[in-house]
């Protein structure tokens, strides 16, 4: 583990940085944690949660008082010419925009 605000990251063989995942509870409108996300980072549970079609996306970092708070939507395009078989012919595609982060006072 390395020291500081890289506490969530570990150097492998080769002196390489590799982020661990972390785990991001998403938030609804009265304060409820209505699901939890892992990532390496906010963004990519952000893009996790706009997948399954949330828009007010504010998801609070479990073992700190931090929420960060996204705007997401997806939309249904053609899958890519060199996707798999299995894969369906149309999937979701996700964006999100962080907006901002707040502080809570308690959890």
């Amino acid at each position: 583990m390395l020291p500081g605000s890289w506490k969530w990251a570990e150097i492998c063989a080769g002196g390489i940085i590799i982020a661990e995942n972390r785990n991001f509870a998403l938030r609804d409108a009265e304060g409820n944690e209505i699901g939890v996300f892992a990532g390496t980072a906010p963004r990519q549970a952000a893009l996790k949660a706009a997948t399954r079609g949330f828009t007010d996306i504010r998801l609070r970092e479990r073992g700190t008082k931090k929420v960060h708070v996204f705007q997401g939507n997806r939309k249904q395009i053609k899958k890519p010419k060199k996707a798999p078989a299995w894969m369906p012919k149309k999937i979701w595609k996700p964006t999100v925009k962080k907006i901002g982060e707040e502080k809570l006072e308690k959890i």
